[in-house]
């Protein structure tokens, strides 16, 4: 049987070396995700999509998990994001400006499969790295 934070440590090391092609055995099929831009998917095939756009922007985007915290169906956890802005992000231009903020992400389990994710993440810290000058 897997706990629930070792289930978040597979999500973010599927992140981390931009794999997603096991998602289907840590996410259930009616995930429901949020994350701190602003974007919401539902289903597997949609956050797939979702972190293809992440990627193309940020294609060295790396999550460092600070603080995990496991209660019942619950995950907390606290991430630093680090990466590179290669490509366009809504109406950000790549800038090749590095990036480093920190968020959020509040999970929820069950049957041993990720049903929801609540991502928060500091935008404005985000845009100004990303921003042109």
């Amino acid at each position: 049987m897997i706990t629930n934070k070792n289930l978040v440590a597979k999500y973010y090391d599927m992140w981390n070396s931009h794999d997603f092609s096991k998602a289907e055995t840590i996410f259930s099929d009616n995930l429901r995700f949020r994350g701190s831009i602003g974007i919401e998917t539902e289903g597997v095939e949609e956050f797939k999509k979702y972190a293809d756009i992440i990627l193309a922007a940020f294609p060295n985007l790396y999550h460092a998990t600070e603080i995990v915290i496991g209660e019942g169906s619950q995950v907390a956890v606290y991430v630093t994001y680090t990466g590179t802005h290669k490509g366009k992000l809504f109406e950000y231009e790549a800038t090749n400006n590095r990036i480093n903020y920190s968020g959020a992400s509040f999970f929820t389990i069950k049957n041993e499969r990720i049903t929801d994710i609540k991502v928060l993440g500091d935008r404005y810290a985000l845009y100004n790295q990303i921003k042109s000058v």
